[in-house]
């Protein structure tokens, strides 16, 4: 049963390997925002003079459609459950949220672990998914064997690590203090910056881990990690393909301190993250 969980997840996450956060979208200019922003003040008034209490109510209301995107993802599993009239709604939450975004421009600054002394990285971290639209993601839940868990995107330039930790489907049918089992499927990306597009994220998949972390409430020291290191071909790089477009890649929708939305080039989807300090699983 243990290595028939092992090898059945394989199968599974090499399919989040090869389309799982390989993100895309054209993003709208930080002028459009402040056109939105800014459409109740009168055209005579000086951009200069704006009332300082504008910043505040935006503030208030960028928290507020945060915390109603919050409250869907957990009512929908992360989207794994959702309805349409749900993932509707998500999207034009989301939609908002890109208006207010703080972060229109340079949000992939730094992430290929060049010109470091810019200062912090906007993207470096730990990064878990509680929303997502993306098909390729959401079809991980059609196993008959394995559920997906805990989702995470760890950042620490250049590489974006994709986690995703799998939880044997008859588990949830087991009382409670019957022995776990979990395994973890990493995937190692590299991450670029993308010729004129600031908020886009390019990344080439390195290498696929599997690494078993518990079995039956024991830690399985007897089977070591399964390895699989993919194709290096730079994409971009061949003759006729757009540097700016070619896979695979996201553009950063929103970003703050605690929460990131990110859009998949295809087959397209949104995924919604917060930061987190810990990714054990």
């Amino acid at each position: 049963m243990k290595m028939a969980i092992t090898s059945s997840l394989v199968m599974f996450s090499v399919l989040a390997a090869t389309n799982a956060f390989s993100i895309s979208m054209t993003r709208m200019s930080s002028g459009a925002c402040h056109t939105k922003l800014f459409s109740s003040v009168p055209s005579d008034v000086d951009g200069m003079s704006f009332d300082p209490s504008l910043d505040e109510a935006v503030n208030v209301e960028r928290q507020e459609l945060k915390n109603e995107l919050l409250q869907l993802c957990a009512s929908y599993d992360r989207g794994f459950g959702a309805s349409p009239k749900a993932r509707k709604e998500v999207d034009e939450i989301i939609a908002q949220l890109e208006l207010m975004n703080p972060t229109p421009v340079n949000a992939a600054r730094g992430v290929d672990g060049e010109n470091s002394d810019e200062g912090p990285v906007p993207l470096e971290g730990a990064w878990r998914m509680i929303w997502t639209t993306a098909l390729d993601v959401l079809n991980l839940a059609a196993s008959p064997i394995a559920a997906p868990g805990a989702i995470y995107q760890v950042i620490d330039p250049p590489i974006a690590l994709n986690i995703i930790d799998f939880i044997p489907r008859i588990q949830s049918l087991l009382p409670t203090q019957f022995p776990s089992s979990l395994v973890r499927a990493e995937v190692k990306t590299r991450a670029s910056l993308r010729p004129n597009y600031s908020n886009r994220v390019g990344l080439n998949f390195e290498a696929v881990k599997l690494v078993p972390i518990e079995v039956l409430g024991v830690k399985p020291d007897f089977l070591p990690p399964l390895n699989f290191n993919l194709p290096q071909i730079n994409v971009q790089d061949l003759p006729g393909v757009d540097p700016n477009t070619s896979p695979g890649f996201f553009d950063v929708v929103y970003l703050d301190d605690n929460m990131l939305v990110i859009k998949q080039n295809a087959p397209g989807g949104y995924f919604v993250s917060i930061k987190v300090d810990n990714y054990e699983p």
